[in-house]
């Protein structure tokens, strides 16, 4: 029931949001250039302001898991969108990136990313988007920005329902399969 215009804005937003739909190919340069295609575009404020939370949480947590990692990004490269990323950069030696007054939910991610508790953490991180996207439509009942909340909340539901074992094995394989290309010949 969308009109055309709001029905690809609303695919535009998924797009930008749903990492776990993203073909592996898409670097972090083409979803910074999306992400500012969006923002050139779009002037709605709750719009705008859902789609950068969004895009600013998974930076946060793209460099709790650099962090672990041992990565650190080089000066310039880019890697992550929004307001935080310098200061991130900035802090990336403090174990909250000084970012706890702002997310409080932030050491505890990084305690259960270092303690390979997935599930916990994606909880933890659903329940932070759950909430804040419930702050976001508290106003918003039967417009546009109230379905693009709803969507993305039922995303979310959906998302948590499909969590399966032997789904999430699959899903990896496909990954690797998608990632070794024409490379899985190599040693045959």
């Amino acid at each position: 029931m969308l009109s055309e215009s709001d029905t690809a804005r609303q695919h535009q937003i998924q797009s930008l949001i749903r990492r776990h739909h993203l073909p592996i190919s898409q670097t972090d340069a083409e979803i910074i250039a999306a992400a500012e295609q969006f923002f050139q575009q779009v002037k709605n404020p709750i719009l705008r302001e859902v789609v950068a939370f969004r895009l600013e949480l998974h930076t946060i947590v793209a460099a709790l898991r650099r962090r672990q990692r041992g990565e650190k990004s080089a000066p310039g490269e880019p890697w992550g969108y929004g307001r935080w990323v310098q200061h991130i950069e900035r802090y990336w030696a403090e174990p909250d990136f000084r970012l706890q007054g702002n997310f409080p939910w932030l050491l505890e991610a990084q305690q259960l990313l270092h303690d390979n508790e997935s599930v916990a953490l994606e909880r933890l991180l659903f329940s932070y988007v759950w909430t804040r996207l419930d702050q976001l439509g508290a106003d918003h009942y039967f417009d546009f920005e109230a379905v693009v909340i709803y969507v993305l909340r039922w995303d979310l539901i959906d998302r948590w329902v499909r969590y399966d074992g032997q789904l999430a094995v699959e899903r990896f394989k496909h990954l690797v399969d998608a990632g070794m290309g024409e490379f899985d010949q190599l040693f045959a």
